[in-house]
């Protein structure tokens, strides 16, 4: 199998890790019972950590669809590399390193990761064109 594949399921895999991360603080924060509900009802603002546990998986569900669109593309045409295999592969560990730096609140070093992650989809999109 394609390194870019094997990164893909693996990068499918952190993603669970990002929704479990910030599930089980809020979770923690707001019971069961909230977590069971509709939560039709207004809320309190989340905790420092629960924030950035929320706000890192949004980060991440934002780019992910665009790291597994590039990855199905260069396989599927065809157009893989060392290059594209190396840029998967950075895809997911910036990714990897980027939830704990989001969780502690890291600044800066958290925006570079993050610049990782996105030139790594950016490696993947030019091999396609």
């Amino acid at each position: 199998m394609a390194t870019e594949l094997t990164m893909l399921a693996w990068a499918a895999l952190l993603g669970f890790v990002y929704i479990f991360a910030a599930t089980a603080v809020v979770t923690r924060e707001r019971g069961m019972k909230w977590n069971a509900s509709a939560r039709d009802a207004p809320t309190p603002p989340l905790s420092p950590l629960a924030g950035r546990l929320a706000r890192a998986q949004a980060n991440f569900l934002e780019t992910f669809p665009f790291f597994a669109a590039a990855v199905v593309a260069v396989v599927v045409a065809g157009r893989g590399s060392d290059s594209t295999a190396l840029a998967a592969q950075a895809y997911v560990w910036s990714r990897l390193v980027y939830l704990p730096l989001y969780a502690l609140g890291v600044p800066y070093l958290r925006s570079l990761v993050w610049l990782v992650s996105l030139a790594s989809i950016v490696v993947l999109l030019a091999a396609l064109l």
